[in-house]
């Protein structure tokens, strides 16, 4: 067998993976589950055309410039299928790549390594994906002290993944579920007759630490929102000048958060008006998914 590329980088100790907030339990589950759909009964290419006995050693490189994210989960992935497959990183979750760029290597058993494949890139790149893009919005708004946030517009069963890949961009998460918080929004606010009487109702109701956030959409919900104790009031689909006025109105009441309309060409625009947060769907919804390949460095 002959190598095609040069020796490997030196591996460079992961930064991000340790992340509290996705657990190799996480990982372990999301990875059993992709393999249980991908490969019920065995992978048959494999089987029919790869040796029982072959050895594979292979590289995971960059097509476009990126930030990693998801390095343990591709380990997870490529190492599931067999304890002899070895993974070095050679980026840790958060950094930025270039094209070109080898950003781990594996070796071990030819079948596990191509079986275990296609799960394994579909993780990389779709937590990649997720992490470039934030890292867009994040410097876009930069020395605004406007804060980035991901929302609920997750893949379902990706959730744990994709939120850790916004932290990896520099952005940051807004409750994981529908249990860390209480956020009123418009069907909601719809079926109260008094705004404020209802919010003051619920902080009666919850634990002291529970947050409250109110959506709102017309400038005159604002006072009624703080005064029934909104921790954050989010302003929806404002304009630039009422985003103005109802950071003004605020006043340093409660945390104002903007939603609607954001947009990489838009960001910047939102964030100078002074608001705490912006949530942005699209960071997790609507991202295609980076291009990084696989590619086999020995050959028979």
């Amino acid at each position: 067998m002959n190598s095609v590329l040069s020796s490997p980088p030196t591996a460079v100790p992961p930064v991000v993976a340790a992340d509290p907030l996705l657990s190799p339990t996480q990982i372990e589950k999301v990875v059993r589950l992709a393999f249980e759909e991908d490969v019920p009964a065995g992978d048959l290419t494999c089987w029919a055309f790869v040796p029982q006995d072959a050895v594979a050693e292979a590289a995971l490189v960059a097509r476009q410039p990126g930030v990693l994210s998801g390095a343990e989960v591709f380990r997870t992935a490529m190492t599931a299928l067999s304890p002899e497959v070895d993974v070095t990183l050679h980026r840790h979750d958060g950094a930025r790549f270039s094209s070109g760029d080898r950003l781990a290597s594996v070796r071990g058993p030819a079948r596990a390594v191509l079986t275990a494949e296609r799960v394994a890139l579909n993780l990389v790149q779709r937590m990649t994906a997720v992490a470039t893009l934030t890292a867009r919005y994040v410097d876009a708004v930069a020395g605004t002290g406007a804060r980035i946030t991901d929302t609920r517009k997750t893949t379902p069963g990706l959730r744990a993944l994709e939120r850790h890949a916004v932290r990896c961009g520099g952005g940051h998460n807004h409750r994981f579920s529908l249990s860390d918080a209480v956020m009123a929004k418009d069907n909601h606010i719809g079926l109260v007759e008094d705004l404020s009487a209802a919010v003051a109702a619920a902080r009666a109701r919850l634990p002291h630490t529970t947050h409250i956030e109110v959506e709102v959409d017309r400038i005159d919900q604002i006072e009624p929102a703080l005064a029934g104790g909104a921790d954050t009031v989010m302003l929806d689909n404002f304009s630039a000048a009422d985003l103005r006025r109802g950071v003004e109105i605020i006043g340093g009441r409660a945390v104002v958060e903007a939603s609607g309309g954001v947009h990489l060409d838009t960001v910047g625009e939102i964030a100078a008006t002074g608001v705490d947060v912006i949530s942005v769907g699209a960071l997790t919804h609507g991202v295609p998914a980076v291009d990084l390949g696989l590619d086999l460095t020995t050959q028979l």
